[in-house]
């Protein structure tokens, strides 16, 4: 076992839609089928280390509902462990909104219960042979972080559109060893002061179609968004994705270079396919992209 990842289940309804924003109607037809699909962030990262060849636990609360019966389900077809936790409000759902050009608009619904904390017998002990654990925002996930820390597993975290101001996010932006983060919202300093305040060594800011910066003590690198190879279907999981990616490389001994130019080809990799288990690039698929 190498990889944990702990929170972000759920079915994602996915509606394709002319424009984005849809305004001025009481009703609108989406310009393709709506689907439902087994994903949310810990699901797509999951996904995406499976199809690299890493081996993967994910835990996370599920609930007594259809959703979560789904959930569950999906991740026996796939092979990948799932420590289901009884979700008390049951299984997270989002609706998101996707235009031809790629974005997105997500309704998100985590079903958050104040004060949940999840049982430890789930969490303890880590899976044997863990070396990494990356953690979503799931406000439960928050109060794992000193035992993961304890237990000398490094830890990566998504923290999404953060603002650089909402402090729902600090204990994981200052708490992890790698932080992902979208460039859409962020504030100027947000990155430097993540690196000067927490743990991080790196902090991976994604842009889009801008490509992605990656923040040191020692500098600033960044790398091109790349030419997908295949017409952009769903931006859902490209995130997700461009993580996997880096965080296979850099676990495997690979310099920030590498992680950044792999993480790049994988997110936009998963721009070309609808958010599944088919979207993620295998490990030969990568490396013949790479060299």
């Amino acid at each position: 076992m190498t990889f944990l990842v702990i929170g972000g289940t759920g079915v994602d309804t996915v509606v394709p839609v002319a424009d984005l924003p849809v305004l001025g109607a009481d009703s609108a037809r989406p310009r393709g089928p709506i689907t439902d699909h087994v994903s949310h962030t810990g699901t797509c990262v999951a996904l995406a280390l499976k199809a690299l060849g890493e081996r993967v636990t994910v835990i996370d609360t599920v609930g007594d509902d259809e959703p979560g019966r789904r959930v569950v389900a999906a991740f026996a077809e796939w092979g990948i462990e799932l420590r289901a936790a009884p979700a008390p409000a049951g299984t997270r759902r989002a609706v998101n909104l996707m235009s031809p050009d790629g974005r997105r608009l997500s309704l998100y619904d985590g079903r958050d219960v104040p004060g949940y904390r999840l049982p430890e017998e789930f969490h303890r002990p880590l899976p044997a042979g863990v070396r990494h654990a990356h953690v979503t925002i799931m406000d439960y996930a928050r109060h794992l972080l000193p035992s993961l820390r304890e237990s000398g597993v490094t830890i990566s975290t998504d923290l999404h559109d953060w603002d650089g101001a909402n402090p729902h996010h600090l204990d994981f932006a200052l708490g992890a060893d790698i932080v992902f983060v979208s460039a859409v919202q962020l504030a100027e300093g947000a990155p430097a002061r993540i690196l000067a305040e927490g743990r991080a060594t790196k902090v991976v800011v994604t842009d889009g179609g801008k490509g992605a910066d990656l923040y040191t003590r020692d500098g600033t690198a960044h790398r091109d968004a790349v030419d997908p190879g295949a017409p952009i279907v769903d931006t859902n999981g490209a995130g997700d994705a461009f993580a996997a990616a880096f965080l296979s490389a850099w676990l495997g001994g690979a310099d920030d270079g590498a992680c950044l130019d792999r993480a790049v080809i994988a997110g936009a990799y998963a721009c070309t396919a609808p958010v599944g288990a088919g979207a993620f690039i295998d490990r030969d698929t990568l490396a013949g992209r790479w060299t």
